[in-house]
């Protein structure tokens, strides 16, 4: 008995220690998203080749993330609700990578616009939207660590909110570009930023339902609430 009791504090450890890393990788991709449009706003080269070069860091987080995973799976055989917790951090870390790469890219875009034409106002409304969207993964990632389904439906209702911001954001880059043609290289690339930042309050989105369904042991059934949306090719 007492033996079991240690495999099960062993493996409650390790449990906890693999958590530890995706909050750790949390903190690291809220960091680059927010370190990214400030350097989009301030066009600091600096600081946007800091947040391309830590993405490896993260990139290594995950690897260690998955690597503790399934070598819990494959030494432990976790019952049907550790099991559920051991996914869950996967799918959670996934991610977060991919919001690693999206602050990555849109670090490497403010690098490109650093040389054209600026466009007024524009880079202050991007940083507004990361912002928004930091907020909403720091608020997802609480959701998970305090396993809050009411803190986690209410990051799903958000996510409207991120996609009105966008869709305004398209719509102020669009009149820049009618007003001006130097603007339309810079606002493609805007543009993207911005898609960039709704993808990664997609993907906090995708964090709050692991969340839910970490807790209830079922994803919402309901459809994701999502705002009317925009691309490049619309008018």
């Amino acid at each position: 008995m007492n033996t079991e009791r240690h495999i099960a504090s062993a493996f409650d450890r390790d449990l906890e220690g693999v958590q530890a890393l995706v909050v750790k990788m949390g903190g690291l991709v809220e960091a680059a998203l927010s370190d990214a449009a400030m350097a989009l706003e301030m066009r600091d080269e600096a600081l946007a080749e800091r947040v391309r070069a830590q993405d490896t860091a993260i990139d290594a987080l995950e690897a260690q993330v998955n690597d503790e995973c399934l070598r819990l799976i494959a030494t432990r055989a976790p019952a049907a609700t550790d099991l559920r917790v051991v996914l869950t951090v996967m799918k959670i870390a996934a991610s977060l990578e991919r919001c690693g790469d999206y602050a990555k890219n849109l670090a490497k875009r403010s690098l490109v616009l650093n040389k054209m034409h600026s466009v007024e106002g524009a880079t202050g409304s991007i940083r507004r939207m990361a912002r928004q969207v930091g907020l909403l993964l720091k608020d997802a990632l609480d959701a998970f660590i305090h396993r809050d389904v009411e803190l986690a439906a209410s990051v799903r209702q958000q996510d409207r909110d991120v996609d009105q911001m966008y869709t305004a954001l398209f719509r102020e880059f669009l009149t820049h570009m009618m007003e001006d043609p130097r603007n339309i290289s810079a606002c493609m690339h805007l543009h993207f930023i911005a898609k960039n930042i709704e993808r990664v309050g997609d993907h906090a989105t995708t964090i709050a339902e692991q969340v839910i369904f970490l807790a209830t042991g079922q994803l919402p059934s309901e459809p994701r609430p999502k705002a009317d949306s925009v691309n490049m090719g619309e008018v």
